[in-house]
C-alpha cells in the first residue's frame, strides 16, 4: 500500500493542489486519493484539473451533475473499485439520488456487462446499420 502524503509533508506544490482541492469543496479535509497521488505530483495536478472541470460543482456540460456521478459510478462498479464506489456514491447521494436510482443503475451495469460479455464470446459482428 502507497503511504498517503499529509499537507504537513507535502512540497510547496502538492500544497497548492491540496488548497485548491479544500477551496473548491468547501472542506478543511484532502481525501486519501489525493494524498496517494501526490506522490507524482503531475498526475496529481493533472487528475484533480480534469476531475474539477468535469465533476465539479461550477463545471458546465450537457449532463447534469447527477447523471456524471450516476456515471461516474456505473464505471467505478465495472472496474471493481471499492474506493471509487464509496466516493462516488457518496457524491451521488448528495446530489440528490436515491436508493431507487442507485438500485436500477446497478441493474443496468449488471445487464450491460453480462451482455457485453456474450457480444465479446460469441464474436458478434456489428450491424451494418449501426456502423
Amino acid at each position: 500500500m502507497v503511504t498517503l502524503i499529509d499537507y504537513d509533508h507535502a512540497s510547496a506544490r502538492v500544497r497548492h493542489v491540496y488548497d485548491d482541492i479544500m477551496a473548491t469543496r468547501k472542506t478543511s479535509h484532502v481525501n486519501n486519493f489525493w494524498r496517494a497521488l501526490a506522490h507524482d505530483p503531475d498526475t496529481l495536478e493533472a487528475v484533480w484539473s480534469r476531475m474539477k472541470r468535469l465533476m465539479g460543482s461550477e463545471a458546465d456540460g450537457a449532463l447534469d451533475p447527477l447523471t456524471k456521478e450516476l456515471i461516474y459510478l456505473a464505471v467505478s462498479v465495472s472496474n471493481g473499485c471499492e474506493y471509487c464506489v464509496r466516493s462516488h456514491a457518496a457524491g451521488a447521494e448528495r446530489k440528490g439520488m436515491t436508493a431507487a436510482q442507485y438500485a436500477e443503475m446497478l441493474a443496468v451495469v449488471g445487464l450491460a456487462n453480462e451482455t457485453n460479455r456474450l457480444a465479446i464470446g460469441y464474436q458478434v459482428p456489428v450491424d451494418d446499420s449501426l456502423r
